[in-house]
């Protein structure tokens, strides 16, 4: 199932199967979180894991805090990767960077059966504060792809 959100203005894009939610990071969703990230963050969570209940009739086995620190921690990777092409001008490694934020487009969040790595994501949401407030202000990721 494909959902689109209007949050605050802006078409975040997530899709559904049992068992896991795709968070597509794009420039909509980077746009929306760069004003109180936090809070943002939180309301967005909810509401997926409300339409995920909605739909499947279960809750989502994933705490908040595990599906925010995910996908902010792809975020922020996308972020650094275009940051990096921008600096080091080698064809071969930013052919290779981009391979990899290709695969960072979509983030896959998954309970732990169909998640092998849903653990690191469970340890890290004690950190969430943290992470939140080292995400850059600015993500713009036009600006940073032109």
């Amino acid at each position: 199932m494909e959902k689109q959100y209007n949050l605050f203005n802006h078409e975040i894009q997530v899709h559904f199967e049992p068992r896991l939610v795709r968070v597509f990071s794009d420039a909509a969703l980077w746009a929306f979180l760069e004003n109180d990230t936090g809070t943002r963050f939180e309301i967005l969570v909810k509401t997926i894991k409300a339409d995920y209940l909605t739909h499947y009739g279960a809750a989502l086995k994933i705490s908040n805090d595990s599906l925010i620190v995910e996908i902010l921690v792809h975020v922020y990777c996308d972020y650094i990767g275009l940051r990096f092409n921008r600096v080091v001008k080698i064809k071969y490694i930013q052919n290779l960077v981009n391979k990899l934020l290709e695969r960072a487009e979509v983030v896959d969040c998954g309970e732990r059966s169909v998640d092998s790595n849903r653990w690191v994501w469970d340890l890290l949401a004690r950190y969430k504060t943290a992470f939140i407030k080292i995400l850059p202000k600015n993500l713009n990721r036009r600006k940073l792809k032109s």
